[in-house]
């Protein structure tokens, strides 16, 4: 059974980029408000992050959208691929340490981490995934359990070759720096923070002018 119904009619590239500070040393990417089969693609330029054109987002039936998902970690947005066996995520400027991910899969794969720009250079780490499709829905969706994967690992890794089968793995609340998950700052709490960082720089900037 495949993970989600796809109309080309909505693959529209998307403009939106994410408001959370770029100060926060660890990051958990959830993919809410992107839209359903909307390509990721930039939507997290503001953090660094690029993904594959294959790279779409989805949204839980039960929620409006067409993903055949159910008890999603956060939302009811997850991340899954077409036209290709796998997604890819650069993080040009690099990250530590970790990272952790939640999966629903009807098949094997495997998640690499490398610390070359599209999943090449030397590789830092990889975990197996194993299927897991089946449990009860929220009320419905066939991909409705979610499993943690997580790789720590030495040395600065710039992406993640996330494997699967086009249309049968989704994966979702990918974390950078730990290799446990980390819940998301949802958007509404993160604005507060990032309009109280400017705040705070133009109160600087009125005092050096005052000087």
């Amino acid at each position: 059974m495949k993970f989600a119904t796809i109309t080309s009619a909505a693959l529209l590239a998307s403009a939106l980029s994410a408001a959370v500070p770029a100060s926060v040393a660890i990051i958990t990417l959830d993919f809410e408000g992107i839209g359903n089969l909307i390509p990721v693609g930039s939507f997290y330029a503001g953090l660094g992050v690029e993904f594959s054109p294959a790279t779409l987002a989805i949204v839980d039936s039960d929620a409006g959208g067409t993903g055949n998902i159910a008890n999603e970690p956060s939302g009811d947005t997850v991340m899954f691929f077409v036209d290709a066996d796998n997604a890819i995520l650069n993080f040009a400027a690099g990250f530590t340490t970790g990272f952790s991910f939640f999966y629903a899969t009807a098949v094997s794969a495997v998640v690499s981490v490398w610390d070359g720009l599209d999943g090449t250079g030397n590789l830092l780490g990889s975990i197996n995934i194993i299927r897991n499709i089946g449990g009860p829905g929220d009320p419905t969706g066939s991909y409705a359990t979610w499993d943690i994967g997580g790789i720590a690992f030495a040395g600065t890794a710039k992406s993640i070759d996330f494997g699967g089968t086009a249309n049968f793995t989704g994966y979702d609340d990918v974390t950078f720096g730990s290799a446990t998950p980390v819940p998301p700052i949802p958007l509404p709490a993160a604005l507060p923070l990032l309009l109280g960082a400017l705040a705070v720089l133009g109160t600087l900037r009125r005092r050096r002018r005052a000087v």
